[in-house]
């Protein structure tokens, strides 16, 4: 008999976190294939950007709990 998602999930929750982030991943690239390039290149200029910016003190740092929130009220 087939394993049902319910038992797949059941199952990563006993998996440390970075198995589960790979695993994501791994399913993500096999129904998808990898990231466009001309997207995945403008990923890593907004990502360095973004880094430069914190780096020099101009980035606001927003917490987990604070984005988490802004996230629900989008909804």
């Amino acid at each position: 008999m087939p394993i049902t998602l319910d038992e797949i999930v059941e199952e990563t929750r006993q998996l440390p976190m970075d198995v589960v982030a790979e695993l994501v991943d791994r399913i993500m690239l096999a129904r998808h294939g990898g990231m466009n390039p001309q997207v995945e290149e403008e990923w890593k200029q907004e990502v360095r950007r973004r880094l430069a910016e914190h780096e020099s003190g101009q980035g606001a740092i927003v917490s987990a709990e604070e984005m988490k929130a802004r996230l629900r009220n989008i909804r």
